[in-house]
């Protein structure tokens, strides 16, 4: 499931609890995730799901979900 590696990802990557990666959860504003955060989850993610995430569109993701949503439409 797309939300269980994601999850994953961002527990990973910004060392964050994983009881608080929700899919409500805002990335910068919930998990405290910095530019260079989101940089890095960025890159695993399309290590991860093999896709291309622009930068623009990954700074218009705000939520966990909306990552998700972004993901499943683009593989």
């Amino acid at each position: 499931m797309t939300f269980d590696k994601v999850k994953e990802i961002i527990v990973e990557n910004l060392g964050v609890d994983a009881g608080d990666v929700k899919p409500e959860a805002k990335l910068i504003e919930d998990l405290e995730a910095d530019s260079l955060d989101a940089v890095e989850v960025s890159m695993a993610l399309e290590d991860e799901f093999d896709i291309e995430i622009d930068d623009d569109a990954f700074a218009g993701l705000s939520t966990v979900q909306d990552i998700v949503n972004y993901i499943e439409s683009n593989k």
